[in-house]
């Protein structure tokens, strides 16, 4: 290693190249104090010189301060080669999972993280930061209201991504104190913002199949979002935590939001109204529309259906009715967490990073909005949809 870097602390983030890694590598590498190895499945770094962060990351690549590894976290020897001497792991969210194949699904997330842990334990790493979800308590079945860490896994999950990663985040935590290494694990809850691949992309994709005009539910249940540079924020801040030994970090997980509570539906309309779409204001009874779903499930699996939007899922029907708000007195207590960027900024941001999925205005006023969606007819129109 060169003279110049023998005073910088290497990590590994393990997952770099998805969404929330670009954008904690991008973190690291603006703090100046880090050697930075991005490790994911590409088998090489696909870089866009006008992209901000990939301007930084290809000048660190140049200068040392940062390298690639390809890694499958299925593949134990892959991972030891990739954080061997360093301090610490960031394990942000795996590229490349097929959702609908839950066997491979099953290797990567829980199998994954088993040897991601052994291999910190083998290769004497100190600080395992685990990225998990805000969901991994959410069973879709009951309001969550300003819970905090206290409130338990469910016994059973709707969602087959929860459930994995809830399994992965009770291996890091069990893992913690042993052969030296100390883990914690971040809970996000609604991660949104520039380059997301999830959230806003499943809201812009519901907008142009017609559900921009609904409300499912009554409309007032409360949700927490957080911005990604929150989310990378945190990951610092844990890292920090766990650095100086701190006791009541350690083995613990820690819920992580933007501290601005809002009701779902009003950060959705901020969202469609952003792009040239109309705010929503027929309510659905979220029931109706739990039926309708499993119907048009069943046609599409067995009479061969092709009008089946994945983007409406049984799981985001929930997600979209339910409270779901945390308390994050923890996190800013023992990690030293607060936002830096606020849920305001946070929301122009994202709309400016997309704004070429603006609709043109006269369309979305004229044309969209006054004939009836395959959607609408399939509600029954627009009488007796406020039912709640």
């Amino acid at each position: 290693m060169e003279e110049r870097f023998a005073e910088l602390k290497t990590c590994v983030v393990l997952g770099g190249q998805t969404f929330l890694g670009r954008s904690l590598v991008l973190r690291l590498l603006r703090l100046h104090n880090w050697i930075v190895r991005v490790a994911d499945s590409a088998r090489s770094l696909q870089l866009d010189p006008s992209s901000d962060h990939d301007s930084l990351l290809s000048q660190a690549l140049s200068s040392g301060r940062a390298s690639y590894q390809p890694v499958d976290v299925r593949d134990y020897s892959q991972i030891l080669r990739a954080i061997e001497g360093s301090s610490v792991v960031f394990y942000m969210d795996v590229s490349d999972l097929q959702r609908h194949d839950f066997y491979n699904c099953y290797l990567i997330v829980v199998q994954g993280a088993k040897n991601v842990i052994n291999a910190c334990r083998e290769c004497k790493v100190r600080r395992l930061i685990y990225n998990s979800t805000a969901d991994v308590v959410f069973n879709g079945l009951r309001d969550i209201t300003n819970e905090d860490e206290s409130l338990m896994y469910p016994w059973k999950f709707e969602d087959m991504m929860s459930d994995l990663k809830a399994q992965a985040e009770a291996l890091v935590l069990f893992a913690n104190n042993i052969d030296g290494l100390l883990t914690c694990a971040l809970r996000p809850s609604n991660v949104f913002g520039p380059g997301e691949t999830q959230l806003v992309p499943l809201l812009v994709n519901l907008a142009k199949s017609g559900w921009a005009k609904f409300i499912v539910g009554s409309g007032e249940n409360m949700s927490d979002f957080t911005y990604t540079e929150n989310v990378t924020h945190a990951h610092i801040c844990a890292e920090e935590a766990l650095d100086i030994r701190m006791a009541s970090a350690a083995g613990r997980a820690f819920f992580i939001t933007n501290l601005e509570p809002m009701k779902f539906w009003d950060f959705v309309s901020l969202i469609w109204e952003g792009l040239g779409y109309q705010r929503p204001l027929l309510k659905v009874p979220y029931r109706m529309v739990w039926y309708i779903l499993l119907l048009v499930k069943w046609m599409h699996e067995n009479l061969g259906f092709r009008n089946y939007n994945h983007s409406v899922s049984t799981h985001y029907i929930q997600l979209a009715s339910r409270t779901k708000t945390f308390n994050c007195s923890a996190a800013q207590k023992h990690i030293g967490y607060s936002p830096v960027v606020s849920l305001e900024e946070g929301v122009t941001l994202t709309i400016e990073s997309i704004s070429q999925l603006t609709i043109d205005t006269y369309c979305a006023r004229y044309c969209t909005f006054n004939e009836q969606s395959r959607v609408e007819k399939l509600l029954g129109g627009g009488e007796g949809l406020d039912l709640i």
